[in-house]
């Protein structure tokens, strides 16, 4: 069956050149997405992706139904703060947190040498995120972006993150099987794609990023994405302080933010 699927998009690779590129049409159920794979395929090649990556993609990827499930779902975020709290288990990360912050002191003090960020606020998403690097996603990884990249609803946002994967791909950096979150969200931290290539660290210094396997990697590219957002060295980050704009960066519900504030300064003993 992956035999059949990859021949058939190499046949399609080769026919591009005689053919106008038309744009990939987005849909909002299953019915559209083998049409669109290839329609984007033709697009990707044009746009610099090599035949031989997406020949090894598609061949992998299918609709994915928890995704788009999970995507029209996210009501956690229409909490009150308190209900919020309490459904993330805000205490038990805050108890779980300061002791990963006495276990992995050399880390963050290394993080916040270089970064300027503290050990709460990197706790906090790393907590909130994926409970320490415990869960990070069931989904084919891939699969989950290419379907969103496909769906109507956030199609333009997605397939950037889409070509993101696929330069990841090109370097290495996600293998084709890898499995994260439902939308496609990578590591212990859950960078999408993009942030990835924007913002990843190779915190440990073996010669690449891994955001999975490497506390050092994982931590050292959300300080570096908090960076990027705006993070000033010495500054607060509570609401209405500097280094809360970075904090807003990392995820566009107002519970969220003030979630990993708060988390945050209980961590850090503010």
């Amino acid at each position: 069956m992956k035999f059949g699927k990859r021949f058939a998009v190499a046949a399609m690779l080769g026919f591009i050149t005689a053919t106008p590129v038309l744009a990939a049409s987005c849909g909002n159920t299953s019915s559209g997405f083998e049409a669109w794979k290839g329609q984007f395929a033709q697009e990707a090649v044009r746009n610099g992706i090599k035949a031989s990556t997406l020949n090894q993609v598609m061949a992998n990827v299918n609709y994915n139904r928890a995704t788009i499930r999970a995507d029209r779902g996210q009501k956690s975020f229409k909490l009150s703060l308190d209900q919020f709290m309490q459904m993330r288990g805000a205490s038990t990360i805050i108890a779980r947190g300061k002791k990963m912050k006495s276990a992995n002191a050399g880390i963050f003090n290394a993080i916040e040498s270089r970064y300027g960020v503290p050990a709460g606020p990197l706790i906090a998403i790393w907590g909130m995120e994926t409970a320490f690097g415990g869960y990070m996603g069931d989904q084919h990884t891939l699969s989950a972006v290419a379907t969103l990249a496909y769906d109507c609803r956030r199609s333009a946002y997605f397939t950037d993150q889409l070509y993101a994967a696929l330069k990841l791909v090109e370097s290495g950096a996600l293998p084709i099987n890898s499995i994260g979150a439902a939308h496609g969200e990578i590591g212990q931290t859950q960078f999408l794609p993009k942030n990835v290539l924007l913002y990843g660290v190779d915190g440990d210094r073996n010669g690449h990023v891994d955001m999975a396997r490497s506390r050092m990697d994982a931590l050292s590219s959300t300080a570096n994405f908090l960076v990027g957002h705006g993070w000033q060295r010495g500054a607060g980050y509570q609401p209405g302080e500097p280094n809360f704009r970075a904090i807003q960066g990392w995820n566009a519900a107002s519970v969220y933010q003030q979630a990993i504030a708060i988390m945050a300064a209980e961590i850090d003993g503010r």
